[in-house]
């Protein structure tokens, strides 16, 4: 299928050809009729995209302090590289359709296949021939609405919210400063509410167009036109409210508001303006200032726009799906016009043209459509995570593979392409020689076609089973969600492929049950889990300087995991599980391999309120391991520190920048630049690839990879029963 994309670094625009998405449960896939152009939020983007590198800086701050912020904890290479990562891949456009459903997934019971609905999300309703929308995100387009006018749903629906953040009431006068499409619409939708509309936007057309449509009034705003007229309509109080929907960098239109507001009124900022508010005029006149964030309440909430968790209407009456429901029943009713916004209807094949045409201001428009062609979709894989329980290490499994023919590449297949496979685990096999990338599997079609022209994958799809099914292919590497994880080593097992799953292994003992299972089943146990710290060069060579054991050893393992971002799909604990359940193994297979065992034992504690961990882990010979892992550090503070104690010996680790051992007087340091920081990924990779071309055993023993998912596991129930569990219990 075809699809508008954008390279953010080099600005370019492209009709891409990518893979069918898959039809997931709790959603729809639907074939699009039209898909609408946001002429202010799509342009800017795309503009932005046009901007040098310090451009672009300069354009998104908070960005930039992001970045320094990784720097500081991961170094200069890895934040390069997952910084050029991001920015040197396609990225889609599009946020509001109108489509026809093509196949229900589970759980959907409102559509049917051939049901008309309007879409909305700037991940789900793009410039695309399919898309995958969750439930949330679509609502069924009235009998008598075109869907040329349905395709209107989302914008309306942020010009409907920002409508209702301003709480206007029958008689008011209202002020909209920025005539494009959402404060056409913003003004139509006041108007329809009984409230008088002056417009302010320096084109005349636009003007003239609003006026046409109901406004009372409208002209440019550094005339006396606007001003005169609010006196007029207000006996020179002042409008009640004023709707910011203007763009760029001047700081007119707040400054507008001000002066136009009555005493008291309201100020609601719809649009990407400059906001320095005048402290004077919005202070003597105790200016009420809101914001109206995107579609409504539900949006940048996963758990509602993703999982479909509704909100109750008694609590919160209109929703986002309420207010695509109520924009489409008052685009029905002729409450609302949008028809006379239509400034051209494209071809999609044209979609690159149109772009470049509204970048260059050749095409001035309030409003663009494009009309898709008519073609047979394509079915994508859709499967469930089964649940059973977690048992011991079967035996008679096969510790070894057919040696590859001499010269043969190692056939790789990627499942997943996110930002941790594109950015440290697809840079150093890319590069490899004697290893071939065959072929990427996503459910999105566009991170597929992202990761096979980075990275040089000969096929990309979204159908998992071709792969497994694929004799090529050598070995695949589970690269998604944390949720898929185990299911995906269970199907691949199964198929006979050596497997290279990112931690962690399973989130519940009855996933790692079903691993398990598949070993027994098949006699395959060709797996590795992404546990890379114990190959980090500097830890390796400060644990060969520490040298052997004699007695038990006191561990101290300090993780300043620090807090997640919000709307991050690891807080996502419902279905991703905890953060400890998804990152902890790093840290327990560090541990477990400092001192030579795996644990026996495990002990938790944890604050409430916050997600602070101190989790203790025995060993047989009486040695003990402490990690605490924290989330409310500075933010400076180095991620990982790391002492081992034992036999009048220390051997301590900083943040993989600097190792040490101190054997009595003797002291051994062993350093790297900050920005050279390697905490084991490329070494780990190259031990894989080594085992899967010579069919010798797997880096790490099965029986390793299970104890220390299972102590990980084990975890929440210490928890919960507040007393050490033993690993026993835990399986």
């Amino acid at each position: 299928m075809k699809q508008v994309v954008q390279n953010y670094k080099s600005g370019e625009l492209a009709l891409l050809d990518v893979p069918v998405p898959g039809c997931k449960p709790g959603g729809v896939l639907v074939r699009t009729a039209y898909s609408l152009i946001s002429t202010g939020t799509e342009l800017m983007k795309v503009s932005e995209a046009g901007m040098s590198m310090l451009g672009k800086a300069r354009s998104r701050p908070d960005q930039v302090a992001k970045v320094v912020q990784s720097v500081a904890t991961n170094g200069v290479p890895a934040t390069y590289r997952k910084v050029m990562g991001k920015l040197d891949s396609y990225t889609p456009l599009g946020y509001s359709l109108c489509g026809v459903v093509e196949q229900v997934g589970d759980g959907i019971d409102d559509v049917k296949a051939g049901d008309l609905v309007a879409c909305a999300g700037n991940e789900h309703a793009l410039h695309a021939e399919l898309n995958w929308v969750p439930k949330n995100l679509y609502t069924p387009v009235p009998d008598s609405l075109a869907p040329r006018h349905a395709a209107f749903g989302t914008v309306g629906s942020i010009a409907l919210q920002g409508v209702r953040q301003g709480e206007s009431r029958l008689g008011e006068v209202a002020l909209v400063v920025g005539l494009g499409l959402i404060g056409q619409l913003v003004a139509q939708l006041l108007t329809a509410s009984g409230v008088r509309v002056v417009g302010a936007d320096p084109d005349p057309a636009r003007c003239e167009l609003a006026e046409r449509l109901g406004a009372v009034a409208c002209g440019d705003p550094a005339s006396p036109a606007v001003e005169s007229a609010v006196a007029e309509l207000t006996d020179g109080h002042g409008v009640d409210q004023v709707y910011l929907a203007a763009g760029g960098g001047s700081n007119q239109p707040v400054e507008l508001a001000a002066r136009l507001c009555r005493d008291r009124g309201r100020v609601v900022d719809i649009g990407k303006c400059r906001l320095d508010l005048p402290w004077n005029a919005y202070y003597e006149k105790e200016l009420d200032v809101r914001f109206s964030r995107s579609y409504g309440p539900g949006r940048y909430d996963p758990e509602y726009e993703i999982e479909g968790r509704d909100y109750p209407i008694g609590y919160v009456r209109w929703t986002e799906r309420r207010n695509l429901a109520c924009f489409l029943d008052l685009v029905a009713r002729g409450r609302v016009d949008v028809e006379p916004l239509i400034t051209r209807t494209a071809d999609f094949d044209d979609a690159v043209e149109t772009y470049q045409r509204l970048k260059d201001g050749e095409l001035k428009a309030v409003a663009v459509l494009f009309r898709y062609p008519e073609q047979v979709a394509e079915d994508g894989p859709s499967a469930d995570a089964p649940v059973v329980s977690v048992p011991v290490v079967p035996g008679g499994a096969r510790s070894s593979a057919p040696v590859r023919a001499a010269k043969t590449p190692v056939r790789l297949a990627f499942v997943g392409a996110g930002n941790y496979a594109t950015s440290m685990l697809l840079p150093h096999l890319a590069r490899r020689d004697g290893v071939e990338l065959s072929t990427v599997v996503t459910t999105t079609a566009l991170s597929a076609a992202n990761a096979q022209r980075k990275f040089g994958f000969r096929e990309a799809t979204t159908d998992l089973d071709a792969v497994l099914g694929d004799a090529s292919v050598d070995a695949v590497f589970v690269v998604t969600r944390h949720s898929s994880h185990a299911e995906l080593t269970r199907k691949a097992l199964l198929a006979g492929k050596a497997v290279f799953v990112e931690k962690p292994l399973a989130l519940t003992s009855q996933e790692l049950t079903g691993v398990l299972d598949a070993v027994e089943e098949s006699g395959n146990d060709r797996l590795q889990v992404g546990f890379n710290r114990r190959f980090a060069p500097l830890l390796q060579e400060a644990r060969k300087r520490f040298g052997a054991r004699t007695g038990p050893a006191s561990l101290r393992y300090l993780v300043n995991a620090g807090r997640l971002d919000h709307g991050s799909w690891y807080l996502q604990q419902g279905t991703e599980g905890s953060r400890f359940a998804g990152e902890g193994g790093h840290f327990v297979d560090t541990a477990s391999w400092l001192l030579g065992a795996d644990p026996v034992s495990v002990y938790a504690l944890a604050p409430s309120g916050n997600e602070d961990l101190q989790v203790v882990l025995g060993y047989p010979d009486g040695s003990t391991a402490t990690i605490s892992y924290v989330t409310t550090g500075a933010a400076g503070f180095p991620k990982e520190t790391l002492d081992l104690v034992a036999d009048g010996k220390v051997l301590q680790l900083d943040d993989f920048v600097r190792s040490s051992v101190y054997d009595g007087r003797k002291r051994w340091v062993s350093s790297r630049l900050p920005k050279a920081r390697d905490k084991g990924q490329a070494a780990e990779l190259a031990a894989f690839v080594r085992a899967v071309r010579s069919g010798g055993p797997m880096p790490v023993p099965l029986r390793s990879l299970v104890a220390t998912t299972a102590a990980t596991l084990a975890v929440r129930a210490a928890l919960a029963g507040g007393a050490p569990v033993t690993l026993a219990e835990a399986r």
